[in-house]
């Protein structure tokens, strides 16, 4: 069993869904530390002057430590963020047909009142669009202890897995020995190379969220991330 172990992000890119597309069980890191300027509460949209960020407004005055988990949400903000997206998106090819879901989405995480609980919302329904079938757990589930990657190989075990799929920037603190002692074989995600795909951006930028790929390809998506992506990368090669 192949499992992968991230933090929570809002409307994530495509790389992201990449990884945990390629395991059999993805869990939720929200009992980790909160971090200012990460992807936990903000991701980039492309419009046709460029990149833009849409950020969740969060509480964290006198929080310094605080678990993403506990994060909660400072004033309404799923309105604006839909305007901007639809501004950016309406003349997409394929905004009409991937608008109704997501605009739902925006008006169901309207009510919710923590970050972690707007993120699950959203990454469910999305994995559930990329048809991507991986488990989902929150690390609470598995009542993870430890620091840090003692706190990873607790979540590797308690979950029975033979493989650990990390995201690359862990290579800076991740210790694999005790991974190998503990008959867990850790591996290295490589992002892409991904194809590019029509934006409407004035340059091409894949480090944006995935539902900018939603509305550029629709249902031809999958062929530009993850395994589907591989086939089509090899066969074009083949050619």
């Amino acid at each position: 069993m192949r499992i992968s172990i991230i933090q929570s992000c809002y409307i994530p890119w495509k790389g992201f869904f990449d990884l945990i597309g390629r395991t059999d069980l993805y869990v939720i890191l929200d009992g980790a530390q909160y971090a200012k300027r990460h992807w936990h509460n903000r991701n980039r949209i492309m419009t046709p002057n460029g990149a833009i960020w849409l950020t969740i407004p969060v509480v964290t005055k006198s929080k310094f430590e605080q678990p993403i988990e506990d994060v909660s949400i400072a004033e309404p903000w799923a309105e604006k963020h839909w305007r901007s997206i639809e501004l950016a998106y309406r003349r997409s090819p394929y905004f009409e047909q991937e608008a109704p879901l997501l605009k739902s989405l925006y008006e169901q995480a309207d009510s919710l009142s923590l970050l972690t609980d707007v993120n699950e919302l959203f990454l469910r329904a999305l994995m559930q669009r990329l048809e991507i079938k991986t488990e989902v757990k929150r690390d609470r589930d598995l009542n993870a202890r430890g620091t840090r990657g003692e706190r990873l190989l607790d979540i590797c075990m308690t979950a029975s897995a033979s493989y650990y799929l990390s995201g690359p920037s862990a290579r800076d603190y991740l210790d694999e020995k005790p991974f190998e002692a503990a008959g867990i074989s850790v591996e290295w995600m490589n992002y892409g190379p991904y194809a590019a795909y029509p934006q409407r951006g004035p340059s091409f930028d894949h480090a944006v969220s995935i539902l900018d790929l939603l509305f550029a390809v629709g249902p031809d998506a999958a062929h530009y991330w993850g395994p589907a992506a591989d086939t089509a990368l090899s066969e074009k090669a083949i050619k």
